[in-house]
């Protein structure tokens, strides 16, 4: 079994400032860093280290073999990462002391994949597989189609939020991950409720609350609480969570075992400052006392 993530990589541009930047205001940071993210990263790695087979669908440019080379040594399978014309994506990240960031995004080759790579990636899958995909890369609904086709599992992560792009992507979906801004938006565009949905399964994070699982089949609603801590960095941490909760139903994991271990792995995630370089290993969440 394996978990197929189309995702996007990026070079994370991390810099430390004293509060987020208002409109027109110029700041000094007082620290600067880089290294691996973009949101299909973060849950590829997330996947790897939380014990399960991650195939990495994407793209870099020249400039992005390191984050190749990268992939490969935190366990990521990369055979299906292209190497295009356009520049590797990267994100401009501040964060501030209180944890909470503001990201800029620069897609680059992360929206240069074409279709007929998707499809000779997922011709090694099957039934008993997962495909996951954000809103970071082209090709996302080309992507969830062919693998609605061969019967896996479809998750989608619907980050950065489009509308008009989850509407869409809704008629393959058995897994859909929101945050409570865009299941509100969602709702108000659709008139329909998480529970509502013509999704088997949707979870909702909420944050420092926990996260919230609607399964449309019986109308059930689990919540699951947060761990608590006292965050350095929230970057990363709704990937992590997402990475973990698809490797623990890969692993069969009844789907609130599957939240709450995810749950701890963000919490874990959220007291480190930087992306998918510092995502915790399984043993280190297990072992997770906070």
């Amino acid at each position: 079994m394996a978990i197929f993530n189309l995702g996007s990589i990026n070079a994370d541009l991390v810099y430390q400032v004293p509060h987020l930047p208002a409109p027109g205001e110029t700041l000094s940071a007082k620290s600067y860093s880089k290294g691996l993210g973009g949101k299909g990263t973060n849950m590829s790695v997330a996947t790897a280290r939380a014990g399960s087979r991650a195939v990495h669908i994407g793209a870099v440019g020249a400039d992005g073999r390191w984050a190749v080379e990268r992939l490969m040594e935190y366990g990521v399978d990369t055979r299906h990462i292209l190497t295009t014309a356009e520049a590797t994506g990267h994100a401009i990240i501040a964060v501030d002391d209180a944890g909470e960031n503001s990201i800029l995004i620069y897609p680059g080759a992360n929206h240069d994949l074409a279709s007929h790579e998707i499809e000779k990636a997922l011709s090694e899958a099957g039934s008993d597989d997962i495909f996951v995909t954000q809103n970071e890369t082209n090709c996302q609904y080309e992507g969830a189609k062919m693998a609605s086709a061969k019967g896996m599992r479809v998750a989608y992560a619907a980050a950065p939020f489009v509308v008009e792009v989850v509407e869409e992507m809704l008629p393959m979906l058995d897994l859909l991950i929101l945050n409570e801004v865009e299941a509100a938006q969602l709702t108000e565009a659709t008139g329909l409720l998480p529970q509502n949905l013509p999704v088997r399964d949707v979870v909702v994070t909420l944050g420092a609350k926990g996260s919230r699982w609607y399964n449309t089949d019986d109308a059930a609603v689990t919540d699951v609480p947060a761990v608590p801590v006292t965050p350095i960095d929230t970057t990363g941490a709704g990937d992590t969570f997402t990475g973990y909760l698809l490797a623990g139903l890969d692993q069969k994991m009844p789907m609130e075992q599957a939240l709450r271990q995810a749950s701890k792995a963000s919490a874990l995630m959220v007291t480190r400052l930087g992306t998918a370089d510092v995502i915790p290993d399984l043993a280190e969440v297990r072992a997770f006392q906070p």
